[in-house]
């Protein structure tokens, strides 16, 4: 009888080691299947992080990189840089009065028309612009869409200022005119007054006023700019396109007065 009992207590020890045993193995492999599952949802969550990081990243790299340009010349000389979404990223004055006027002007983020009309409303600009003075307004950027529609909008803007010169710009003009430390629009009438007068230089120009530089080239060329002045079919809004941006952006170079801000790249 004891014998018995003996045994019958240590087969019941075996029985739960062998159970506990199997308990073990087959949490174990609900523990693996159970990962085996979970790895690839993981997998997912882990893509979907990275993918709207990049999303991101690429959203803020588009709005932030300048794919035209306004340049305003009166004496102060300022550029506006503007993303594919039609915003001023940048403004920069790119001479002493136009660097003053540019810490006082509020247009960044706004959408370049009401930055425009911020701008000709200013007091500083109004100062600017009195005496008849000439305003030269350059746009620049390589989505000929873009830039053309820019330049419609601003021929509206100014439609009501006299003597303003509308223009479009080419990438490698505008290259070159930060190479000698000028905005585009001054340095096309740089240009025209260097044709007439080799002896002129970038430097000669840079402070002069568009009005100044407009009547020196109207003495060397002799015609009467004063007579026209008071005429007011002369005053009106005027518009020349100077070429295409088909080039890969425009940049500035290490010469000149030293800016270094890349404009470039079109829609993608």
């Amino acid at each position: 009888m004891m014998r018995d009992k003996l045994k019958d207590t240590f087969d019941k020890i075996h029985a739960d080691k062998e159970l506990k045993a199997h308990t073990r193995a087959v949490l174990a492999a609900k523990r693996a299947q159970k990962q085996r599952h979970s790895r690839p949802r993981r997998l997912v969550a882990a893509m979907a992080c990275f993918v709207c990081l990049l999303l991101g990243l690429g959203g803020y790299q588009a709005y932030f990189t300048p794919t035209s340009a306004i340049s305003l010349d009166v004496n102060p000389s300022l550029e506006l840089g503007i993303n594919r979404f039609d915003k001023v990223i940048s403004i920069e004055g790119l001479n002493d009065d136009g660097k003053a006027l540019s810490e006082q002007l509020h247009v960044r983020f706004l959408n370049y028309v009401d930055a425009l009309n911020q701008i000709l409303a200013d007091s500083a600009m109004q100062s600017y612009l009195s005496n008849d003075a000439d305003l030269s307004i350059v746009v620049v950027g390589d989505d000929t869409a873009q830039r053309d529609q820019i330049l419609s909008d601003v021929q509206t803007c100014t439609a009501g200022h006299n003597n303003v010169h509308c223009s479009a710009g080419n990438a490698q003009e505008v290259a070159a005119a930060h190479e000698v430390g000028l905005s585009f629009g001054k340095y096309q009438a740089f240009l025209e007054l260097q044709a007439l007068d080799p002896s002129v230089t970038p430097e000669d120009v840079q402070q002069m006023t568009m009005r100044e530089i407009r009547d020196r080239i109207a003495a060397l060329s002799g015609s009467d700019m004063a007579a026209t002045r008071g005429n007011p079919s002369s005053n009106a809004n005027k518009t020349v396109t100077s070429g295409n941006g088909n080039h890969n952006g425009y940049g500035r170079g290490n010469g000149g007065a030293g800016h270094h801000n890349g404009y470039g790249g079109g829609h993608s």
